[in-house]
């Protein structure tokens, strides 16, 4: 990465974007760059090294010392040249992002030559690391994806969602999970969970230590769970007016209908949260309100500002999507492939997802340890490209869903500010999918309820994912809500520990009398289909 023709000019952006940086602020830049490289040239190897790749014993020896600080010193220049680019701010962004990424993949980790773990690593195996690294390699470009994990260490229904339940309505989109009580007595307002469509379910059920659904059963509360299929191309012409009405309305009416409630507690997590906030607009537009309470876990319903991901959307990307995959122009509608929408993820995050595992899969041989997490991760879903474009347009390009009656959804007119019940809202500080930011500004668009905003600790799956008996992390909380989340924030206490006693004492006035526990799944109606957790959640993705 350095650039020797002439001492200070250092690496570069693309002439195009170079050419965007004031000339002056340019020569500002390589002279400070030039003074830097002279000063490394005198002392290669001098200065702490605090990144973690490069933390081992074997890279402290002089040469690989020196790889290392003029690697940092470049990415340094780089990264302080994408910042001096004048243009508008989402230009700046994908200028700074894809800088991000070619400096993270040039790493001197990600070589043989230039990583001497994985060269000694050779040398202690006599070969035998390179060609397991070889062989793990293969296998991944069949699976067309990273491996993260190993696949083999779990089964659903076996050792992941092992939550005692059965299936107990199901329809084209969707498998609706009723639950098995955990307590004698239970509160009599049921509890409906609707998870992401662009992930399985069993994020809310990884194992019982960390499993959300155990822990409202552990509360006294009957849980149901959507199931969402994995769709096929059989689906590609599936709608989001479909994901409304057919999913989630559907699959409110049918836990009223089996418990015999006017209203149920109801959670939507991430798009979840989207979907579950249209359906209970498009309720309240029929002049029905059947929540008794809402949680809506890292849910965007303001797309202002959609975080880094926002340098995936513009005008041309959305028209791509739906001249190929969205059915415009008289074109059949297709599939977003899940490994293709697991592998965007990915790349959001890429020394922790990504090249992290081709040093140590590919380079040193290993296999990756088992992590329920990451294998959930990996258990990737397609969406139905119909809905996934009209996804991108309306609420990710042209943010119409916070604009009131804005938006038509099976044939009602859609305002936020109509859904009627007391909301618990939580976000995550450092989600990099929904900044907490932009979740804190639902605190705006939900006009119909009081609304507590609670802030957890680290990102968008492990900030949710945290039970109490771990006693990690931290959240933040301000009873009072604020014109702004940094304004709210500045105010908040901090609170140690898992927010999910928080969010069990605040939702237990809403799930109305006790009674004792149904020794039954379903109804006369609604018989049991299945157990638990279905044959939904085990369908893998498919092209």
């Amino acid at each position: 990465m350095v650039n020797m023709q002439g001492l200070g000019a250092g690496p570069q952006l693309a002439p195009q974007h170079m050419a965007l940086i004031p000339p002056e602020k340019l020569v500002d830049i390589e002279q400070q760059y030039a003074k830097d490289l002279t000063a490394l040239m005198m002392n290669p190897t001098g200065g702490e090294i605090r990144d973690r790749r490069f933390a081992g014993e074997a890279w402290k020896s002089p040469w690989n010392q020196a790889t290392v600080n003029f690697y940092l010193l470049n990415s340094k220049h780089l990264l302080t040249l994408a910042d001096a680019v004048e243009a508008d701010a989402k230009t700046r962004q994908r200028i700074r992002f894809t800088t991000e990424q070619m400096i993270d993949a040039m790493s001197p980790a990600n070589f043989f030559a230039t990583n001497p773990e994985a060269m000694q690593r050779i040398i202690d195996t006599k070969g035998e690391s390179l060609r397991t690294g070889i062989l793990n390699a293969l296998a991944d470009l069949g699976k067309g994806k990273v491996s993260q994990t190993d696949d083999t260490a779990f089964e659903v229904g076996k050792n992941m969602a092992t939550t005692e339940g059965a299936v107990v309505y199901q329809n084209e989109l969707f498998q609706l999970i009723q639950y098995k009580p955990l307590t004698a007595k239970v509160y009599e307002r049921p509890y409906l969970m609707i998870p992401p469509c662009i992930n399985k379910y069993y994020i809310l059920d990884l194992q019982p230590e960390n499993s959300v659904v155990r822990y409202l059963l552990e509360q006294g509360h009957i849980v149901y769970l959507v199931s969402w299929r994995n769709p096929d191309p059989s689906m590609a012409n599936t709608t989001w007016d479909d994901y409304i009405g057919k999913g989630a309305i559907k699959a409110i009416e049918t836990v009223q209908d089996i418990a015999g409630q006017k209203q149920i507690n109801i959670l939507g997590f991430c798009v979840g949260g989207t979907i579950t906030s249209t359906a209970l607009a498009v309720m309240a537009a029929q002049n029905k309100h059947p929540a008794a309470s809402l949680t809506l876990l890292t849910t965007l319903l303001d797309f202002s500002d959609t975080g880094i991901l926002d340098v995936f959307i513009d005008e041309n990307l959305v028209q791509l999507r739906e001249a190929t995959i969205g059915g415009k122009g008289g074109s059949q509608c297709g599939m977003l492939r899940g490994v293709e929408l697991a592998n965007t993820f990915s790349f959001l995050r890429p020394n922790d997802l990504v090249w992290n595992y081709v040093v140590d899969n590919y380079l040193k041989g290993n296999s990756p340890p088992p992590f329920d997490l990451l294998y959930w991760n990996g258990d990737s879903t397609n969406l139905p490209g119909a809905m996934y474009v009209w996804y991108l347009r309306h609420l990710y390009l042209q943010n119409e869903l916070k604009i009131p009656n804005r938006l038509t959804v099976c044939g009602q007119k859609v305002d936020l500010g109509k859904i009627k019940c007391p909301i618990y809202l939580y976000a995550s500080r450092e989600d990099h999918i929904v900044p907490w930011w932009s979740a804190y500004q639902s605190t705006k668009l939900l006009k119909g309820g009081k609304i507590r905003f609670v802030l957890g600790a680290s990102g968008h799956i492990a900030g949710v994912i945290n039970p109490p008996a771990k006693k990690k992390r931290n959240y933040w909380t301000n009873a009072t809500l604020a014109p702004t989340a940094d304004a709210w924030f500045a105010k908040a206490k901090e609170v140690p520990g898992s927010w999910w006693p928080d969010w069990a004492q605040w939702l237990a006035p809403y799930g109305g009398k006790q009674k004792l526990a149904p020794k039954t799944f379903g109804s006369a109606k609604y018989k049991v289909i299945e157990k638990a957790p279905g044959s939904y959640v085990k369908e893998k993705a498919k092209d």
